[in-house]
């Protein structure tokens, strides 16, 4: 089993960043960064994943180029580093992390073993 704690959201203005932080009790293979906001679905923001060959990460569309995943394998700890965030960008953010090669191989994947509490991000105009 591992657990996954969240840290770093908060409320910030248009423009401002924010990075999350996700502490693992242990190593793990992937994590990933969901959103969920109010009456939307839970929309993939990111994949870190970390194999023999180098360390790899997908972005979403809506993201790319304002959010970067980095990871200290050290601490066991990967970080959603935010910037220009956006009012859309509004949502409770969710950490999670497998693993199975066969899961973190997906960059698309939503079917993660673990997965952190969550943390709310809010952006206002």
């Amino acid at each position: 089993q591992v657990h996954l704690v969240e840290s770093g959201g908060g409320s910030v203005q248009a423009g401002e960043s924010l990075r999350l932080s996700c502490s693992a009790s242990s190593n793990t293979m992937c994590m990933g960064w969901f959103r969920q906001a109010p009456g939307k679905e839970r929309e993939l923001v990111g994949r870190i994943y970390s194999y023999t060959g180098g360390t790899v990460t997908y972005y979403a569309d809506s993201v790319k180029g304002r959010f970067t995943m980095s990871q200290d394998n050290a601490k066991n700890t990967r970080y959603l580093q935010m910037n220009s965030l956006k009012p859309e960008d509004t949502a409770m953010y969710y950490c999670a992390a497998d693993l199975r090669r066969s899961v973190c191989a997906d960059p698309r994947t939503s079917d993660y073993n673990y997965w952190g509490q969550g943390t709310q991000v809010t952006v206002s105009s």
